[in-house]
């Protein structure tokens, strides 16, 4: 009886061994066998989506608007493009009726809306402290767009000493733009840049006859003594320029505070007109041709989507 329990013990110590030795992990004779860890099966992660891209905000620019006021100096009033010390709106770059010229207003409007649906009420000789009145009257039309040019009669002064204070200039054209949004909050703004007055200096003073009529008085701070070359002169003329630039950065930085409001990035500054864009009588306005070419300066701005 002795042998036989001896033989029941090692048959059962031997039948753990095998158990054990074919589990994962480990155990002791005697004991069962216990699935490992590691034999368990693990859900796979389920695999992240991609983000989403965030969508694009809403532009609140209209490339069609069905109206236009044009506000600013004798550029918008086209003086001297199609008579002599004359305005000749009808040549406006902004709202002309001049089929050659073909004005922002005829490209947006068309011929028969655009006599009906734009106003020229720029002024010969104004300067940036006038366009808070004009802007209150164009407002009165309720229009769709409004195109600013102004600021070259700032600067265009008998002496550097006259121009607008840059502070001053950017007070003027903040007033404007809140009184358009007083009364015509939904309104867009194209914004012109002043023109590069040392590109018109380098450019008329090969003219012998531009020459004679700057003599007259157009432009001093600029084009007095068109001639010299002198470094004194060499300084009032960049002077000039410094203070062109720094208008330039006031429309740029106060037209991107509003979301309706369109500067023009520098074309019409960055415009290289010749002499046959200038005006004949006296090389400062722009000629009929001139006028074609900040046109679709404008349209190509205002219509960009």
């Amino acid at each position: 009886m002795r042998g036989r329990r001896r033989i029941r013990t090692a048959v059962a110590t031997a039948t753990a061994a095998l158990l054990c030795a074919g589990a994962l992990s480990g155990c002791t004779a005697g004991e069962p066998a216990a699935s490992a860890p590691e034999a368990r099966t693990t859900p796979k992660s389920a695999p992240k989506a991609a983000p989403k891209p965030a969508p694009k905000p809403t532009s609140l620019w209209d490339v069609s608007p069905a109206s236009v006021a044009a506000v600013g100096d004798s550029v918008t009033r086209a003086f001297d493009a199609c008579a002599i010390l004359a305005d000749c709106p009808e040549s406006s770059w902004a709202t002309g009726t001049d089929t050659a010229v073909n004005s922002l207003a005829l490209r947006l409007l068309g011929p028969e809306k655009a006599a009906t649906h734009s106003w020229n009420l720029a002024r010969t000789g104004a300067r940036m402290a006038e366009l808070p009145e004009q802007m209150a009257v164009a407002t009165a039309e309720r229009p769709e767009l409004v195109t600013v040019m102004m600021g070259a009669n700032d600067a265009c002064r008998a002496t550097p000493a006259l121009m607008t204070p840059v502070a001053d200039f950017r007070t003027h054209f903040e007033t404007a733009l809140a009184r358009l949004r007083k009364d015509a909050p939904k309104a867009q703004v194209y914004v012109a840049s002043v023109p590069s007055l040392m590109h018109l200096w380098s450019t008329g003073r090969v003219s012998p006859m531009g020459l004679e009529v700057w003599k007259l008085g157009v432009c001093g701070a600029m084009l007095s003594d068109a001639e010299d070359l002198g470094a004194a002169a060499e300084r009032r003329r960049a002077e000039v320029q410094d203070r062109v630039v720094a208008y330039n950065r006031v429309l740029s930085e106060v037209c991107a505070k509003d979301e309706r409001c369109r500067y023009d990035g520098g074309a019409v500054f960055g415009f290289r007109f010749d002499s046959g864009q200038l005006s004949p009588w006296d090389f400062f306005h722009p000629s009929r041709d001139g006028q074609a070419r900040l046109a679709e300066l404008a349209y190509r701005r205002i219509t960009k989507e």
